[in-house]
């Protein structure tokens, strides 16, 4: 389903936020074999977080006219017990959800695991005994899911919750994450000079209080006040939510140019 993610924001991007039924169509039926019915598609996505609605004679992306004020971000972090989704797992998860520039609810949980290498645990103080009530992967997946809806998906260092995640959700047969997507080291390097851009050190350097690094819950609270102080200094050529996540992949020249039309 990634790909018809992609080629539909594309699209999307490409036609003003809005596509003909036939385009949409077009896009699906290259992609896909499992489905023959588009409009069942349309409803996967939708339940996967993708913020498409029907408009008139075609569909609309969302975000594409959302003012990025009034959009709802799911900022959110993982701890895991391995680098990598095929032979480990999330043991953590941690989002708050923000709109207007502030948090409107938050969610937390551990999630059932075997096993914590020594190392995590040193790493994150999430011992095993920590997780012995936890929800199990599915229901954890199942509960971030119905959290998040349709709403941006934002982390530092995105690629990584991003995948790890998706992976996750196929996992258990809950399908990809369709939510867009951006990154807030990516949107601190185009607001903001740092020396460096971990959380740690943004932390330490922008004076942000949370309780505890590499605890899924704080290192979240932590990136939206990095994402907040990054919102203070957009361009004024950013208005929509498309906006700033083009903003947060684009490179200095395209931003010079925008900058020199203003």
């Amino acid at each position: 389903m990634q790909k018809v993610y992609d080629e539909l924001t594309n699209q999307f991007r490409k036609n003003g936020g809005i596509i003909s039924k036939q385009q949409y169509t077009n896009i699906v039926e290259r992609h896909t074999t499992l489905f023959e019915d588009s409009y069942t598609i349309f409803f996967l996505l939708q339940a996967s977080g993708y913020p498409i609605i029907e408009y008139e004679n075609g569909y609309k992306l969302e975000t594409y006219f959302t003012p990025y004020q009034e959009q709802k971000f799911c900022i959110i972090d993982i701890e895991t017990n391995g680098s990598k989704p095929n032979n480990s797992q999330v043991i953590e998860i941690g989002a708050v959800m923000v709109q207007n520039g502030e948090i409107i609810n938050s969610f937390e949980t551990f999630v059932q695991c075997a096993f914590i290498p020594e190392f995590i645990t040193k790493i994150t103080g999430i011992e095993q005994s920590d997780l012995i009530n936890a929800p199990s992967r599915k229901k954890a997946l199942m509960m971030l899911r119905e959290f998040m809806k349709d709403s941006i998906f934002v982390a530092h260092n995105v690629s990584f919750d991003y995948s790890f995640l998706s992976a996750s959700f196929n996992r258990f047969g809950l399908g990809d994450i369709g939510n867009p997507r951006f990154c807030t080291i990516n949107l601190a390097k185009r607001t903001f000079k740092s020396e460096k851009y971990g959380l740690a050190y943004l932390n330490e350097s922008l004076g942000i209080d949370t309780a505890t690094h590499h605890r899924a819950y704080s290192d979240a609270l932590s990136a939206f006040f990095v994402m907040k102080k990054s919102l203070k200094t957009l361009p004024k050529y950013i208005i929509t939510s498309d906006d700033l996540i083009q903003f947060s992949i684009s490179s200095k020249k395209e931003r010079g140019k925008k900058n020199n039309l203003l």
